[in-house]
């Protein structure tokens, strides 16, 4: 996900999307300064588009990870990372799009972000490595869990009712989809915990270094691009350090994968989705709204989850898969409440 794209649910326009590490008044200012084109029916193509870059992602790296049986996710990570910053990068040296220099001073501001974000991206991989994709999607709404508690203590926010249901009911999934999982790997769920960890710290991170790092900007911005080049160059020396310490350079010495040309192009692809996730869910927003970004955010992952069983041959019981469409019901449940709770508080 080069630039962050892992599953998890996906907030309203004004709040962070912690799966790119933006925000939605980020995403819609970076396409008014765009070049408008006339696309027949652009609203439902680019929901297409974000559906189809987002699903194919977390498809993609779990067929790297498990099919190809690719010990070496930082490795992973590290490559989807230098293959954004480069389409980025070139990106801005052309002007197709804006992002402001990445000085040292912005760099500062930003690296206590950066290396929660890191972990956040590499304990994605660890985990999908052991746990099929359904599983983790119903096991990821825990962030939301983890999110919400963490803005009553730091932000004194207050939730109402069908917001704190909409969290129970997906404490209640995942503990019954853990409970009737028949490919359980205590490893994968332990990954999986610390990865929701780190995406609510990031989450709630992000919203405390935001105006600091915007203050330190020559703009007085940080869009999107700006902040997926920033995280992705930061996240390489990083990524180099941990390579060495968890010892994947010997791996990569003795794997025969990195001599097949498929495998190359599948990581390739990979890197693209990755950054494709960024712009198909700038686009959709721009076309739609908070309201359906949202919610189609949350019923993508019902297909995700039905393509992940079928496609990796998952075995599933009918308790485990009742377990599965209950947290994937409960995100949507928790989609419409946070929307109604931020209406009524507008």
């Amino acid at each position: 996900m080069g630039s962050g794209p892992f599953l998890s649910t996906r907030p309203s326009a004004n709040e962070i999307d912690v799966e790119n590490g933006i925000l939605g008044r980020e995403k819609d200012k970076v396409l008014r300064t765009s070049r408008s084109l006339k696309i027949p029916n652009p609203a439902l193509l680019s929901g297409a588009a974000y559906c189809i870059s987002s699903c194919s992602m977390i498809l993609i790296n779990k067929f790297v990870l498990s099919s190809y049986d690719f010990n070496a996710g930082i490795s992973l990570m590290l490559y989807q990372n230098f293959i954004s910053v480069l389409i980025v990068s070139t990106l801005s040296v052309l002007g197709v799009v804006t992002t402001e220099p990445l000085t040292w001073k912005l760099i500062k501001v930003w690296i206590p972000v950066n290396a929660i974000f890191v972990g956040m991206l590499i304990t994605s991989m660890f985990s999908l490595r052991y746990i099929n994709v359904a599983m983790v999607t119903v096991l990821k709404n825990v962030t939301n869990v983890m999110t919400a508690v963490g803005e009553m203590y730091l932000f004194q926010k207050h939730h109402d009712n069908r917001v704190w249901a909409a969290l129970f009911l997906m404490i209640i999934s995942a503990i019954s989809g853990g409970v009737t999982d028949l490919s359980f790997h205590a490893v994968g769920y332990t990954w999986q915990f610390i990865n929701c960890f780190l995406t609510a710290s990031y989450s709630l991170t992000l919203r405390r270094v935001m105006d600091t790092a915007k203050q330190v900007t020559r703009s007085g911005n940080l869009n999107e691009f700006t902040m997926v080049l920033l995280n992705n160059t930061l996240s390489i020396p990083l990524g180099l350090l941990l390579i060495f310490i968890f010892k994947e350079v010997d791996y990569l010495y003795e794997t025969p994968l990195l001599k097949l040309p498929s495998f190359w192009l599948v990581m390739t692809l990979s890197g693209f989705l990755g950054l494709a996730i960024s712009f198909t869910s700038m686009w959709f927003l721009h076309q739609t709204g908070a309201t359906t970004y949202s919610l189609v955010g949350s019923l993508n992952k019902i297909p995700l989850s039905v393509a992940g069983i079928f496609l990796f041959h998952v075995p599933t019981s009918l308790q485990n898969s009742t377990s599965i469409l209950f947290g994937l019901l409960a995100g949507v449940f928790f989609a419409r409440a946070k929307l109604k709770e931020k209406s009524q508080s507008g």
